[in-house]
């Protein structure tokens, strides 16, 4: 059985993963162990780069706190602020001891009130919470969730970009 570390205790990071690895190897056996690991960003990071940043620091912090494992997952979620319009979206890294790959969400616009508390200094988690009454939605379903109702979650919105980010690792004679 290998062991996949994901850089974070966030029960929607951990089953994004698993899923996607499920779907990806379906006759491997894996177990997940999330841990609680620095991201090296900002809380709230507010830039492609710097949400690329905190997914490989993650993957980097992980993967020298836990060398046990066979993988290492960092799932970083982010914004990126064009004044406008702000939108929302994660990078996904993964890497084992040989190589790495790396995948990324879609993106979609966030309304105008979680805007505006992100930009006055609050997470997209707690901006959630404030304007839709909720409590500890990051670690549910999330602004994708409450935004689809449902249709998307944090989870699924996440397991795509864990299948792109696994891409390296199906293909292992193309990278």
């Amino acid at each position: 059985m290998k062991k996949v570390i994901v850089a974070s205790t966030n029960p929607v990071k951990i089953k994004s993963t698993e899923e996607g690895f499920k779907r990806v190897f379906p006759k491997e056996k894996f177990s997940f162990e999330g841990q609680s690991v620095k991201s090296g960003v900002s809380d709230q990071p507010m830039s492609n780069t710097e949400t690329l940043t905190g997914a490989m620091m993650r993957v980097q912090n992980a993967r020298s706190q836990f060398p046990y494992a066979d993988f290492w997952v960092g799932i970083e979620g982010g914004i990126q602020d064009e004044k406008k319009e702000m939108g929302a979206f994660a990078w996904i890294v993964i890497a084992s001891k040989e190589k790495i790959g790396k995948g990324r969400t879609g993106e979609f616009i966030l309304p105008d009130k979680l805007a505006d508390l992100i930009r006055g200094g609050m997470e997209l988690g707690d901006a959630d919470d404030k304007v839709f009454g909720g409590t500890n939605t990051k670690q549910k379903n999330g602004s994708i969730g409450i935004l689809t109702k449902d249709v998307l979650t944090r989870t699924t919105f996440y397991e795509p970009a864990v299948i792109m980010a696994l891409i390296p690792f199906v293909n292992p004679e193309l990278y």
